[in-house]
């Protein structure tokens, strides 16, 4: 049965054992974190090379492995590779629950992630899938994407990044940047040039062990959310057997596609998540606050910006689910290979209206809060940082607004 589109009793459930999985697994984690004073989750103290602090890395896993071991971690994944199968509408309303009742906590960690298996790897061999995919889905192990490079961002088709056939292995050779989970990830879903010329056959993505030869993990790139994850890869002459291409040579570009798409959808339940869990910061913040013997609460003033959070998380999280039962409705879904022609303007719709509405979440909830939402690490401050920061990755808001009016005009 469902009582809302995606709200099945299968989210149900999830959301069930999610809710306890945070109190008897997490809770007892992040309290043995605080007591090591190195940071939180999404404040976490960095080292002396600029990276996350292995103990806030090392309770992320731990969290992985615990949600992988419930079976709450890979829901997004398909059924054959160990997931749960779920459809879009669905994860919308498993990612909102996450992100409203896990706030910034370890606890997000427990949600495969950047970090996880995705609909893109699961088109990888046999050798593959047994070697690289049922790890990830089992939290035993982690992955980058790593696409973008230094001077080349949403055209990928620019890359430089090269593989070339070497028998039956290929040679690559390369450098990326912007990646995240570059010092950490045990495998890397690298896309690279293979036929240079033959437009978006032109790129082959490959799964490369981080620890095979010619790998070198660069310097950490410092970036607003001050997390310690983002950096540099090197590809000198690394030796990939053929078994770790996935999908077929000339596919690449419509597997990364794939995996930025994936993030382009997953915005709806993130933006709604925290955009609730703002909102009720704020509201908790305008009935306590005083300010001439009266609640803030009282000024029409913050009475606005209350409203206008409100519409901006309601209109938001409404066009998301309905953009994502659309795509789970479309022939092929929202993963198809070729992808349905109305898909790509659907993700873009969700990408566009999540990144700009949330901004404007964030911004008002800092101002609900005044003083106390300048504070560097506060939920409000870092909040904000990271709305700013969703604007630019899975490709630009000017981007996905290109990508609408194309399939308007057609």
């Amino acid at each position: 049965m469902t009582s809302a589109a995606g709200l099945t009793d299968r989210v149900e459930h999830y959301r069930e054992r999610f809710a306890g999985f945070l109190t008897t697994e997490v809770g007892p984690l992040e309290e043995e974190l605080a007591r090591q004073d190195v940071g939180s989750a999404f404040n976490p103290r960095l080292d002396d090379a600029g990276r996350m602090h292995p103990a806030v890395w090392e309770a992320r896993r731990e969290v992985q492995r615990r949600s992988a071991k419930a079976g709450l971690y890979s829901p997004h994944v398909g059924e054959a590779s160990g997931g749960g199968g779920f459809t879009r509408a669905e994860m919308q309303h498993v990612e909102e629950f996450v992100y409203h009742r896990a706030g910034l906590g370890l606890g997000l960690a427990a949600l495969g992630w950047t970090e996880g298996a995705n609909a893109a790897i699961e088109h990888c061999s046999p050798a593959a899938r047994e070697q690289w995919l049922a790890p990830l889905v089992a939290g035993e192990i982690t992955a980058a994407f790593a696409n973008t490079e230094i001077s080349v961002g949403t055209d990928v088709l620019a890359m430089e990044t090269r593989a070339v056939r070497d028998g039956s292995d290929w040679v690559l050779d390369g450098h990326k940047a912007w990646i995240t989970n570059a010092h950490f990830a045990d495998v890397l879903q690298v896309t690279a040039v293979t036929e240079p010329g033959a437009g978006t056959r032109s790129l082959t993505m490959f799964l490369v062990d981080a620890s095979a030869p010619g790998v070198t993990r660069g310097r950490d790139i410092p970036t607003m959310l001050d997390d310690g994850l983002t950096g540099e890869l090197d590809f000198s002459g690394v030796r990939v057997p053929a078994e770790n291409v996935v999908g077929e040579p000339g596919g690449g570009f419509a597997l990364a596609m794939a995996w930025i798409n994936w993030r382009r959808m997953c915005r709806g339940g993130m933006c709604a998540g925290w955009g609730a869990w703002l909102l009720e910061r704020a509201v908790d913040r305008a009935r306590t606050r005083a300010s001439g013997g009266t609640p803030i609460g009282d000024l029409q003033a913050v009475q606005h910006l209350l409203a206008d959070m409100d519409a901006d998380v309601y209109t938001a999280r409404a066009a998301s689910l309905a953009a994502q039962v659309e795509l789970d409705e479309l022939p092929g879904g929202p993963y198809g290979m070729p992808l349905h022609p109305d898909a790509p303007r659907l993700m873009s719709l969700i990408k566009v209206v999540n990144d700009e509405a949330f901004f404007r979440v964030a911004d008002r909830a800092v101002q609900v809060h005044g003083g106390t939402g300048l504070r560097l690490g506060s939920p409000e401050e870092k909040l904000f940082r990271l709305a700013r920061n969703l604007k630019i990755p899975a490709g630009t808001v000017e981007i996905q607004r290109n990508a609408i009016a194309r399939r308007l005009l057609r």
